[in-house]
């Protein structure tokens, strides 16, 4: 029986030929575009995908339609928009009737990627378990998306102001094989790397070998390959420990919680990092979008073999 054509989703051209050719195709998120309201760091991403040998999906909501492969005229509105609101998975239903349009997270991106068929995401920093997350139970939605999400997030690891430990536990738990490009440790965003062990894969082959032969036997679910920030380009680790417990310090005294909290927690460490942060910032961005094309070619590559 032919498929029937998805009704919700609305894919450019170019990149519904790259799948149908199994061609390599790495998906970004446009919630980045309105956390950075410029249209030019959307477009370095891309053209570093694209650098790498895949094609550039940057996913987004807009008029009713889950949309893969925004327009340069679409991202220039994502780009002067205010209030667009950020879509995580469970916001897509509500974002979807409403009309508008959402910029997607993480885990709201790679639903969405996964529908259109894509296996391989991008992003300078996933979410993760929050500091004092033992007590207060703070958890991304990304982490428990990868669970259920059939994709490779390729990613400078967990943000800088998260628990990367607690973060580590939390994905083993969730059987996500979490893999070190390079490294044997896990990326930290702009801190170069965490004092926590990965598997390191040393070539992309090997590591889209891996996540093939992770789905064959386990199903769907994500495999999160790190790749760490050029050193050159890190923030030093100890500016960053001392400005974070400065900071959370400070939100006791103030009374500051919840959804409060990383906002605040991210001006602190912008403050401390002397403006080294935006650069560290869009250095990762770039580097983890040529390492996600690179390993999308790879990957299909690989899945050509069978």
């Amino acid at each position: 029986m032919e498929r029937q054509p998805d009704q919700l989703l609305e894919v450019s051209d170019e990149i519904a030929t790259a799948l149908a050719e199994r061609r390599p195709v790495v998906a970004l998120e446009s919630s980045l575009i309105t956390t950075d309201p410029s249209s030019e760091t959307a477009s370095l991403i891309e053209k570093a995908v694209r650098g790498a040998g895949a094609v550039p999906a940057t996913i987004g909501i807009a008029g009713g339609k889950l949309v893969v492969g925004l327009t340069d005229s679409l991202i220039e509105r994502f780009a002067s928009t205010k209030g667009i609101p950020k879509i995580s998975a469970r916001d897509i239903g509500g974002a979807l009737a409403g009309g508008g349009l959402g910029a997607t997270t993480v885990a709201g991106t790679i639903v969405i990627a996964e529908r259109a068929g894509i296996q391989v995401f991008t992003t300078a920093g996933i979410g993760g378990v929050h500091r004092r997350g033992e007590d207060t139970l703070d958890i991304s939605p990304d982490l428990l998306q990868f669970r259920k999400t059939k994709m490779t997030v390729v990613s400078g690891g967990a943000k800088s102001i998260l628990d990367h430990r607690l973060t580590a536990e939390y994905l083993e738990t969730a059987g996500v094989p979490v893999y070190g490009y390079r490294t044997d440790k896990l990326a930290a965003f702009v801190v170069r790397e965490a004092d926590v062990p990965v598997t390191r894969m040393d070539d992309l082959h090997t590591a889209a070998r891996a996540a093939e032969a992770h789905w064959q036997v386990n199903g769907p679910g994500t495999v999160l390959l790190t790749s760490p920030i050029d050193e050159q380009d890190a923030v030093d680790e100890a500016i960053v420990e001392a400005a974070i417990a400065e900071a959370l310090a400070q939100c006791d005294q103030e009374g500051i919680v919840g959804n409060a909290v990383s906002p605040y927690l991210m001006k602190a460490l912008a403050r401390a990092s002397g403006g080294m942060l935006p650069k560290a910032g869009r250095s990762l961005l770039l580097s983890t979008a040529r390492v996600a094309g690179e390993f999308s070619a790879a990957l299909s590559a690989v899945q050509a073999e069978r």
